[in-house]
C-alpha cells in the first residue's frame, strides 16, 4: 500500500489547488504549473484551496479566493 504525499499542513499535496491570476483557470498539483496550462502564460498562481471546515476543508476550492 502507498502513501500518498502531504504538504507541511497535513493536505494531500493532489488536493492543493491553484488559480492563475491571469485567466482565473483552477488546476489541482503539488506545485502550481510553470506555465498556465489555459492561457499558455507564465503566471502567479494562488493556493485556492480550502484550509478550514467553513468551505468544505481539504480537497474543495474556497469560494472567498
Amino acid at each position: 500500500m502507498s502513501e500518498k504525499n502531504t504538504t507541511t499542513s497535513g493536505v494531500q499535496a493532489e488536493d492543493v489547488h491553484w488559480k492563475c491570476g491571469n485567466c482565473g483557470r483552477i488546476t489541482s498539483a503539488q506545485t502550481p504549473p510553470d506555465v498556465c496550462p489555459a492561457c499558455n502564460e507564465k503566471c502567479d498562481f494562488k493556493n485556492v484551496s480550502c484550509y478550514t471546515p467553513e468551505c468544505g476543508g481539504p480537497g474543495n476550492i474556497d469560494p472567498r479566493l
